[in-house]
């Protein structure tokens, strides 16, 4: 079987350009032999066994075949010696969907225990919206300072059936681990109580779902769905909620029953519910109802932690000073950190060089440079550019429809690749907070959308990020 595998390698090497054999197929070892025409291929890490599961199962499985002269079943292995599982492509085996699980109950530094697994023919799916991601459980929760009360409460909401608080709302930056946090309290109820009917979608969805019902005269069905269906809701993008009245309306009912039936609620939000333009006094008071609980950007021992699970999930090797520089210099948020981590790592297997400080600092460089470079005038000017709109007319207080869609771009834009607040971005463009949040969620929706705006959008910021301004 090994000579099998050398022949379908010299093979493949004959149909794909010699740098891509040698960065992505050359690595691969044949391992053992199953029963049957089974085949265990070892990939050296977990990167380049998904590259390969995505972009040469196809090629792989005609060439062992050919060599073989029959159909061949093969499948991978991950590191050195091939002791860490990696479903393989060759019998059809799909990542997301396959069931290895083992039990994993990690303890905090407090005695907090997660005995949360994912086990063979149990529904791990809610019951309506969003499918859960596999990787966002409590397990995976790096726990700082920063993130501590919000993890305690989210922990203890979905430990038991009657719990306290029975509602909590997120409240974070872009990329600080509200849904990190949100899903996992849905993985581990459906874990321990597989009966209950888990609600997980974006306010944005719930929007949809309501009109959706009335256009096709199912909101009695609507309602029931919501109020006597629904026993754990995740509920995301409260933000999103500004100015849409009836939805408004139907969800602070909804609220309502849910909450006097004792079932269990987690918002997450950019926003304080009282600091949300547009929102009616009657939902902005269920809100409050929950527990509100503020994750911060983490300190640098928090970072390196998460720094360090983020290259375990990935089973990734990162030397220590490495991490140490790599925590020191990304200090944003999660996100950051493991988009550092990404980059880090795809440069690594693509220029087939180690993982080592200076890579490090190349990478760090380019994130830093960009993010330092990028402000709110540079923003404005290249937004003006796109749009056909003067400078000065963009933070002017002008309503035209020409400025105005600009203008709320500009300010979406200022949010997300700037550090300013909002108070900031509103004195740059002579706009009060209130509506520099609208401005944020009009361009949210229309992105959704992937329309138009989403096209410029993607346009304005490829030259942010390539330093096109």
């Amino acid at each position: 079987m090994e000579t099998l595998w050398e022949k379908a390698k010299s093979a493949i090497k004959e149909k794909i350009p010699s740098n891509i054999y040698r960065l992505w197929i050359e690595p691969v070892h044949f391992l053992e032999a199953g029963e049957g025409n089974h085949v265990v291929l070892c990939c050296p890490n977990f990167f380049i066994k998904k590259r390969i599961s995505e972009n040469y199962e196809a090629l792989i499985r005609r060439e062992l075949g050919r060599a073989a002269g029959r159909d061949v079943v093969f499948s991978f292995r991950v590191g050195a010696n091939g002791n860490a599982d990696g479903s393989g492509g060759g019998n059809g085996a799909d990542d997301k969907n396959s069931n290895h699980g083992h039990l994993r109950g990690l303890r905090d530094d407090d005695g907090l225990e997660d005995p949360q697994l994912l086990l063979p023919n149990v529904r791990t799916q809610p019951s309506s919206g969003r499918r859960l991601r596999r990787d966002y459980t409590f397990n995976h929760f790096v726990v700082g300072q920063n993130s501590d009360l919000a993890y305690r409460a989210a922990f203890s909401l979905a430990s038991g059936k009657r719990s306290e608080p029975s509602a909590l709302f997120l409240l974070s930056k872009s990329g600080m681990g509200k849904s990190h946090l949100s899903q996992a309290v849905g993985h581990k109820i459906l874990s321990a109580f597989p009966g209950e009917s888990v609600y997980y979608m974006s306010a944005e969805d719930f929007t949809n779902d309501m009109v959706h019902s009335l256009r096709n005269n199912k909101i009695e069905q609507f309602k029931r769905r919501y109020r006597e269906g629904c026993d754990v809701l995740l509920l995301e993008e409260v933000h999103l909620l500004s100015g849409r009245t009836r939805t408004q309306t139907e969800l602070a009912l909804t609220l309502d029953y849910l909450l006097e039936s004792g079932k269990k609620l987690i918002f997450s939000s950019y926003y304080a519910p009282s600091a949300i333009p547009k929102m009616s006094d009657h939902l902005v008071s269920r809100l409050c109802q929950s527990m509100l609980t503020v994750i911060e950007a983490p300190d640098f021992k928090t970072r390196l932690k998460i720094l360090k699970q983020k290259a375990s999930d990935r089973e990734v090797s990162v030397p220590g000073e490495v991490a140490e520089y790599m925590a020191g210099e990304l200090t944003e948020n999660v996100r950051q950190i493991e988009n550092g981590l990404v980059s880090m790592v795809s440069r690594s297997c693509l220029m087939g060089v180690p993982i080592d400080l200076k890579l490090a600092e190349d990478v760090v460089g380019n994130i830093v440079s960009q993010r330092k470079s990028i402000t709110i005038d540079a923003i404005a000017r290249l937004v003006g550019r796109e749009y056909g709109v003067s400078l000065k007319d963009v933070v002017s207080r002008s309503r035209k429809q020409s400025v105005v869609r600009p203008r709320q771009v500009a300010i979406f834009l200022a949010r997300r690749h700037t550090s300013q607040s909002l108070a900031e971005i509103g004195r740059k463009f002579n706009r009060m907070h209130g509506t520099v949040i609208h401005s944020i969620n009009a361009v949210e929706k229309e992105l959704k959308l992937r329309g138009e705006m989403y096209q410029q959008v993607s346009i304005i910021e490829k030259k942010l990020e390539s330093g096109q301004f």
